[in-house]
């Protein structure tokens, strides 16, 4: 028996993304039209009649044609056939689509967003993702706190993002190590065509690849914690992460994790308490979390 996902298996990659949009139109909008179809991916309106009944075919529940409007509505046994990534879903609700060539469609609702402060510049970022694709140095400038503007090797491997700003995780040849590198304080990367040496790959650096597991709790000392638990989505009042080493003192800092022994950090925006701060021995950038002091053991 032919399921309907063997069958979507089975379609070209372009029209499993048309399928794909006429579900989000119905899912999140409550209706689409071929005129949709049609203006998103350019398409001729026989192409966008076959799709329809294509898709009519795999889920024939999921949309009805309303005949004032001559547009399809969602269907009242409506299941969905594909996945929907949240995130994605709602990037693509308040911002529209877009292809990286064309301007981005209008969005779909209405969305009011933070602006983007840290905003690396694409010249930038360019030969740093192609240096990590292609496993090669970058030659840049840098500019830190510490040593202000200093010329710098890296062998970027992985891009990261602390909820605020990217940067990229890299062997460091100046000082010998494994560090963040924040775009927006780079200039001049110039992509190297020499092969990073063994202790250069990211195999080496241990902080990305040790996984430290930390139990999240509500904080002791602040009221309704079950609004907490269901904001982050907690089980049985534990929400339970597992982070990069490298990324863990970033993501508590964002969430505004009290990372005390005795959960005695006062601000009422932490509402998020670190059960064990024992989990977090030996996490470099553990001091840039919240009411963290270092514990022997």
């Amino acid at each position: 028996m032919t399921t309907s996902s063997d069958t979507l298996a089975s379609l070209s990659l372009p029209q499993r993304e048309r399928l794909a949009y006429i579900e989000f139109r119905l899912f999140f909008l409550g209706d689409v039209r071929r005129q949709d179809l049609m203006d998103r991916f350019g398409i001729a309106p026989a192409a966008a009649t076959r799709d329809f009944a294509q898709y009519r075919e795999l889920c024939p529940d999921n949309l009805s044609l309303d005949g004032s409007s001559k547009a399809y509505v969602l269907g009242g046994g409506f299941r969905p056939a594909f996945a929907h990534n949240v995130e994605r879903v709602l990037m693509m609700l308040s911002q529209g689509f877009g292809d990286g060539i064309s301007q981005m469609q209008d969005a779909f609702l209405a969305c009011e967003l933070p602006p983007m402060l840290n905003r690396p510049v694409v010249g930038i970022l360019a030969p740093v993702t192609r240096a990590i694709y292609q496993r090669k140095a970058v030659r840049m400038r840098y500019f830190s706190h510490s040593s202000g503007m200093s010329e710098r090797e890296i062998v970027p491997f992985a891009l990261a993002n602390d909820g605020l700003r990217w940067h990229v995780r890299a062997f460091d040849r100046k000082s010998g190590e494994f560090r963040d590198f924040v775009f927006t304080r780079m200039e001049s990367t110039e992509l190297l065509d020499d092969n990073p040496a063994k202790h250069e790959l990211p195999a080496q650096d241990i902080q990305w690849n040790r996984i430290v597991e930390l139990d999240i709790v509500p904080h002791p000392d602040r009221e309704h914690p079950e609004i907490t638990e269901r904001d982050y989505g907690m089980v049985d009042g534990v929400l339970h992460l597992k982070l990069r080493a490298a990324m863990a003192g970033y993501v508590l800092r964002q969430w505004q994790v009290d990372c005390s022994a005795d959960h005695s950090v006062k601000e009422q925006g932490c509402r998020l308490w670190l059960r064990d701060v024992l989990a977090l021995y030996g996490v470099k950038n553990a001091m840039l979390a919240l009411g963290y002091e270092y514990l022997e053991r």
